[in-house]
């Protein structure tokens, strides 16, 4: 994480805050921009040329944003990244400004790894407990580790809560061998 990509994406989300846009909205039409950029050359090429004048990039900029239905603050965001030579951050700046954007909505990204593959009861009631460690809404992702042997590792940004049998089997063990 780079403190220039940050502070882009605070900078943006401050923009989406004052502006009260659909916060959803603009990191859709973030992304759309980002994967267009990303997948033509002739974008990339032309957009960091300092050769070509402002303005003709601007046109294109305002092209791409009618095609994909950008709001202005967001052609706005991009024309800035623009002109200060930073597209070549722009994955960054956009991973970035999502985190932001789920932390101001309360969002957590939450990773459950399982021994096996989990029905969606069990899905909906783990989801449901995580949320609530979290404090929050959450955003889930799902493994499977057969290692594990049985039960749920749970990592909630940097938290990691472990209920899987093999930890229970290693906690069982140290408390076996300090007793001795």
């Amino acid at each position: 994480m780079s403190v220039i990509a940050l502070r882009y994406a605070h900078a943006f989300a401050s923009v989406v805050a004052s502006q009260k846009l659909d916060a959803d909205a603009a990191q859709q039409q973030l992304e759309d921009f980002r994967q267009t950029f990303q997948g033509s050359r002739e974008l990339r090429e032309v957009l960091a040329d300092p050769v070509i004048p402002r303005e003709q990039k601007l046109k294109v900029l305002d092209a791409i944003a009618g095609k994909i239905g950008m709001v202005s603050q967001v052609k706005n965001f991009i024309a800035v990244i623009m002109d200060h030579d930073r597209l070549g951050d722009l994955g960054e700046i956009l991973d970035e400004y999502h985190a932001v954007a789920d932390e101001g909505a309360g969002l957590s990204e939450a990773e459950i790894v399982s021994a096996h593959a989990l029905n969606q009861e069990d899905r909906t009631t783990l989801e449901t407990q995580v949320a609530r460690l979290a404090g929050g809404k959450i955003r889930t992702t799902y493994r499977e580790d057969p290692s594990l042997l049985g039960g749920a590792v749970v990592r909630i940004g940097s938290t990691v809560y472990d209920g899987s049998i093999r930890a229970q089997l290693e906690r069982l063990k140290q408390r076996l061998v300090s007793a001795q």
